[in-house]
């Protein structure tokens, strides 16, 4: 009978490099002083939920390298799936907040992008009611539940952030990139 512990350790990796919305931008462009202040109003509010992010990424990576009970593995993925859940709604929330960006096509690179974040929100909201559904007692039908979970996370993980990228393409992506609260959100989210 197959263990917990490699099948962890896949979903600690999925998780890894699933879809942290991590701002990676560099780049410095034309000052624009209306999309520096939607930049700095998205960015101020993206930092401690990517924070968040990042800890509840931590806390699975943890409890999968030790050999963790059933019930311990359980508890700690259901509590971050929830915390991931809550904060991509969040970041949602204050992109739409923000507004559109003043630039071309911004109100439809706003929604595409919300849309998508209250996407991912939803899928780590239906992730946790499926590690809480898990059967603890049996450790095979426990690694079944829980490697069927990790592949869930590799979907999220490739369908996510293309609205973002669009979103942070350009002019945007310059703005954000020259605010400080988005450069602390760009810590390495990932490790595997």
């Amino acid at each position: 009978m197959e263990g917990t512990k490699p099948v962890n350790k896949k979903l600690a990796a999925a998780l890894s490099g699933g879809a942290v919305l991590v701002l990676a931008l560099s780049g410095c462009g034309d000052d624009n002083e209306k999309l520096d202040s939607w930049a700095k109003q998205v960015c101020d509010a993206v930092q401690p939920q990517a924070k968040k992010i990042e800890s509840a990424n931590a806390s699975i990576q943890k409890e999968t390298s030790d050999n963790s009970k059933p019930e311990d593995v359980q508890k700690t993925d259901a509590k971050a799936f929830q915390d991931m859940s809550d904060a991509y709604k969040a970041i949602g929330a204050a992109v739409t907040k923000a507004g559109a960006p003043d630039v071309e096509n911004g109100e439809k690179k706003q929604q595409d992008a919300v849309k998508e974040l209250n996407t991912i929100s939803t899928s780590y909201a239906s992730l946790k009611k499926q590690v809480d559904a898990l059967d603890t007692k049996d450790q095979g039908k426990f690694a079944d539940g829980l490697k069927d979970i990790a592949t869930e996370l590799d979907k999220l993980g490739k369908s996510g952030n293309d609205a973002l990228r669009t979103l942070e393409e350009g002019e945007v992506g310059q703005a954000m990139a020259r605010q400080d609260s988005c450069k602390a959100a760009t810590a390495p989210a990932t490790q595997s």
